[in-house]
């Protein structure tokens, strides 16, 4: 059963926890998890001013450029490892070891690189989620039926013909699990890129909050994140649905 897009199973457990959220915050651990009903309250009180939407703008714009860039790169990257052996051999190991390594570690050579400014912010979220998604779309393109490629070459496809008619189309279903897992990660990105980088955005909020111990406040955008990051993934898991076909098809 599916109510708005979402099964009935996750909007029982989600209520489970949030009960159970709201008993914990009224025992001695409300000092540093307070009630969820209290840090409702603060999403209404925090969200329409104007340092929270100055810094929605701020991080909602390295989001964005990071994820474009990530997914322009990631995309051909990955096609080119599915159809090349030579480049899978050569670069599949790297993409497994960033997939795999603690990239916040990595942060700092960014920052050295390309100074303490916004590039550094949009790099950090490139680094986070382009490799997630050229491993499921490199698994797409092993996955597509010889014969495909069989008919566009008999019929004169030129390269790019076969990269936007065939491999693209073929492989959607990975593509766009990628693109979902990479903008989850991206999300952990981009709040760590400023608050490692430079406090700007929600960085900023978060950095205020935490020295002044305002827990519900602090919360509170957790939940925004944490609320955003789940939006995006049912719309984009329920886009992958949508285009499921193409997997049977091929």
């Amino acid at each position: 059963m599916v109510i708005s897009g979402i099964r009935l199973p996750l909007m029982t457990s989600l209520i489970v926890w949030a009960v159970i959220w709201e008993i914990v915050g009224h025992t001695d651990a409300g000092f540093i998890l307070p009630p969820l009903s209290s840090i409702v309250w603060r999403v209404v009180e925090i969200v329409p001013t104007a340092s929270f939407l100055d810094a929605l703008v701020i991080t909602g714009r390295a989001f964005l450029f990071g994820n474009i860039i990530a997914i322009g790169i990631g995309v051909p990257l990955g096609i080119l490892l599915g159809r090349s052996v030579i480049a899978d051999r050569l670069l599949l190991p790297w993409v497994n070891l960033f997939l795999s390594a603690p990239l916040s570690a990595l942060v700092p050579v960014i920052m050295v690189l390309f100074g303490l400014g916004e590039t550094t912010i949009v790099l950090t979220v490139v680094l986070f989620s382009m490799w997630i998604i050229v491993l499921n779309t490199r698994a797409g393109i092993r996955a597509i039926s010889p014969s495909l490629i069989e008919m566009a070459r008999s019929f004169g496809a030129s390269r790019w013909q076969a990269f936007s008619r065939i491999y693209v189309w073929a492989a959607l279903p990975e593509i766009l699990a990628g693109t979902r897992l990479g903008m989850i990660r991206a999300v952990k990105g981009v709040v760590i890129g400023q608050l490692l980088v430079s406090v700007v955005g929600f960085g900023t909020l978060f950095e205020i909050y935490q020295s002044h111990f305002l827990m519900e406040h602090f919360w509170a955008l957790l939940l925004v994140l944490f609320s955003f990051a789940f939006t995006l993934n049912e719309l984009l898991a329920g886009l992958e649905r949508r285009f499921a076909y193409y997997a049977a098809s091929r």
